[in-house]
């Protein structure tokens, strides 16, 4: 049994940084978006796909490459004042490794944002691999991600549980054929109520039981 962890939104209720760095970002470059909206169709989704959406097929890689090293660095600067780990994460991952189960966090972040979390928290500790935007081809909701992690784990993906905050992540959790937790910092309950891979919705991992989940069909 594996448990897999997106990780902003999931492990650090970071989402509305994210989203206020990526319209401040926009708004230097000419461009601007209604919050909400822009929140909606890019939670979970990788910072390249977003800017080629964005800013057109005929921006090149390097371009990109350019482009999100200042959206994100834009977002660390905002952000940093507040880093934190969920309420209850760390007691969770830890009641959860005593119980055999192998973690790994799955994310759409770049290597940068990953190190500012994971390593900066002291959370890498914690799980036995990492997976970020530069391991995968393709972003959530396409499955890459989660199905890498299991991969690296040595784990078949019927027996991964994916903790997630964006009805992207779940999407990608269901199409690599993962059962879901939703933590609800980033969305309501009745964002996640179509997809018939969940199994649980919080508000935090103290609302959670290892135990419960291990015994879960």
């Amino acid at each position: 049994m594996a448990f897999i962890f997106d990780m902003d939104g999931t492990i650090v209720d970071n989402m509305a940084f994210h989203t206020d760095s990526w319209l401040a970002f926009f708004e230097r470059h000419g461009k601007t978006y209604d919050a909400d909206a822009f929140f909606r169709e890019t939670a979970g989704a990788q910072g390249r796909e977003i800017l080629r959406e964005r800013l057109g097929p005929e921006i090149t890689d390097d371009e990109i490459a350019l482009l999100a090293h200042e959206k994100d660095a834009l977002y660390r600067e905002m952000y940093g004042p507040h880093r934190s780990a969920i309420q209850g994460f760390e007691d969770f991952v830890t009641a959860a490794r005593a119980q055999g189960v192998k973690l790994a966090v799955a994310t759409s972040a770049p290597p940068a944002n990953i190190v500012f979390t994971l390593d900066e928290l002291d959370l890498r500790r914690h799980f036995d691999t990492v997976v970020g935007a530069a391991d995968v081809a393709r972003g959530k909701p396409h499955p890459d991600v989660f199905l890498k992690a299991a991969e690296k784990l040595g784990v078949d993906p019927r027996s991964c549980i994916v903790f997630e905050d964006a009805p992207m992540g779940v999407e990608a959790a269901r199409r690599a054929g993962m059962k879901a937790v939703v933590i609800t910092t980033t969305l309501p309950a009745d964002a996640f109520r179509e997809f018939d891979n969940v199994i649980r919705i919080v508000e935090h991992y103290e609302d959670l039981n290892v135990g419960n989940l291990l015994g879960t069909p």
